[in-house]
């Protein structure tokens, strides 16, 4: 009988638990849960994190998409899943990210710019077509540049910058859109990027992935009433770009105000 294969079990990074909520480091390329447009993947963070936990139930309290890493937090109730997700609707929870971008930014800035809703053409075909755009906010900033002696394009070299980025809005790849329309694409970015950079960090940087982690996540929580703050460390591929553009990690922290990846809860 030919050998059955079966993939190593995989350890999600637990940032944070209690009694009502658990927080983790999603790995790039992950999906949250099943979906019939994927059909061919095996591993999603919700099964993965519900056999973790012994069989407890999880329920996602917002998504990240399947190139991003970082925060995804879960609440392990249904009804502290519907006391937590108008905290989200409602803006009461701060997000911080972070991605590497093409081209200098300058200065940090909020860019208040609509975006059409982005549409699955199978999962959305019922969807209406004709919507108006729908407010996207995203406050970013400058953290650290580099300029590299390497030919993209043509130009002889090519520069880039850390963002940190924070969205105000929660639109379907809000960071990514609003990126492309400053002419600053993050790297990594399949749909909306620029194929020239993307494929040099691939070529130069082993760099397979988007370039896009979610840094951090502010709330009050909603039990204790403490503010509570979550970060997520980087992984391999993002360490990598750091070291070779002499960008110290220190320099992902969200505002200095978090210690060692781990959640933090403040009177």
């Amino acid at each position: 009988m030919p050998e059955t294969r079966t993939e190593p079990p995989l350890e999600l990074e637990i940032l944070y638990q209690d009694e009502y909520l658990v927080a983790v480091n999603k790995p790039s390329g992950m999906l949250v849960h099943r979906s019939w447009l994927d059909r061919h993947e095996t591993r999603f963070v919700m099964q993965t994190l519900r056999d973790q936990l012994g069989g407890q139930h999880v329920f996602p309290l917002h998504r990240l998409d399947r190139p991003t890493s970082g925060v995804l937090l879960f609440a392990l109730s249904s009804e502290m899943a519907a006391q937590m997700m108008p905290k989200f609707a409602g803006r009461e929870v701060k997000k911080t990210y972070h991605a590497v971008v093409r081209g200098w930014v300058k200065e940090a800035a909020v860019l208040d710019y609509p975006l059409k809703e982005e549409l699955d053409k199978l999962d959305d075909k019922r969807a209406r077509q004709d919507k108006a755009p729908q407010e996207a906010v995203t406050a970013y900033r400058p953290v650290a540049k580099v300029e590299m002696p390497i030919a993209v394009g043509r130009y002889a070299t090519s520069r880039y910058t850390l963002v940190e980025m924070k969205p105000e809005t929660g639109r379907k790849h809000q960071l990514r859109r609003h990126m492309h329309h400053l002419s600053h694409h993050i790297i990594g970015d399949v749909n909306h990027g620029d194929g020239r950079h993307n494929r040099m960090f691939r070529e130069q940087f082993d760099c397979h992935r988007l370039m896009l982690h979610a840094s951090a996540l502010e709330l009050i929580h909603p039990v204790t009433g403490q503010t509570l703050k979550i970060r997520a460390a980087v992984d391999e591929t993002w360490q990598r770009v750091m070291q070779a553009f002499d960008w110290p990690i220190s320099s992902l922290d969200a505002d200095s105000i978090f210690d060692n990846g781990i959640a933090q809860l403040q009177s």
